[in-house]
């Protein structure tokens, strides 16, 4: 199962991914391409740590949302690399029915919330601010609704006496790096068998 990650910062889930395929966790997956929107992303820099093709596409003329020129060039980016599976992992980016269209149903996001509770730009800050008990992250299909598309998979995280958000936020991510490369080598593993 060929697969792309979009990425827009760090890239510690990409690294996450990219750790499950070097150890053998990935199942028949294998990541063919990491883009990114922003020139300067650290996630470029795990291209050549794991042997793996990695590039800036220029997301203009918007800062928010993929559309236009700048969502043509993804297509055709990411549509190079004939992917099966498109991870959003920390894409900061709305994406919009032409990119959504060209890859219907083979994309999958990665949210820092248990859906649908907190979708859009920053969960865990909303979450703690509500004071739930119970928080966690989802990795669901993307569709034209923003973090509403079927989920996949979810992890739950408990707030804890006396957590702090940096704290809480630590263990998020830490669920979110165990939880995206198992619904990937999930995904693959029942693809090959179909």
């Amino acid at each position: 199962m060929r697969t792309v990650i979009l990425g827009s910062g760090r890239g510690s889930n990409a690294e996450a991914i990219l750790q499950a395929q070097r150890d053998g966790r990935l199942g028949p997956a294998r990541v063919v391409g990491v883009f990114s929107d922003v020139a300067t992303a650290p996630i470029l820099a795990l291209g050549a740590r794991f042997g793996v093709p990695a590039a800036y596409v220029d997301p203009a003329p918007f800062r928010t949302k993929l559309e236009g020129d700048g969502e043509a060039r993804f297509i055709a980016a990411v549509s190079a690399a004939r992917p099966d599976l498109v991870v959003l992992a920390g894409f900061m980016r709305v994406l919009k029915p032409g990119f959504i269209g060209a890859f219907q149903g083979r994309i999958i996001n990665l949210h820092p919330s248990l859906l649908p509770s907190f979708p859009g730009l920053d969960a865990i800050g909303q979450a703690w601010r509500r004071g739930v008990k119970v928080t966690g992250c989802t990795v669901h299909y993307v569709t034209a609704e923003v973090d509403g598309g079927p989920i996949i998979d979810q992890a739950a995280v408990r707030v804890l006496e006396g957590d702090t958000q940096e704290a809480l936020a630590a263990r998020v991510h830490a669920a979110e790096h165990a939880l995206l490369p198992a619904v990937i080598g999930r995904l693959a593993a029942s693809r090959s068998a179909a």
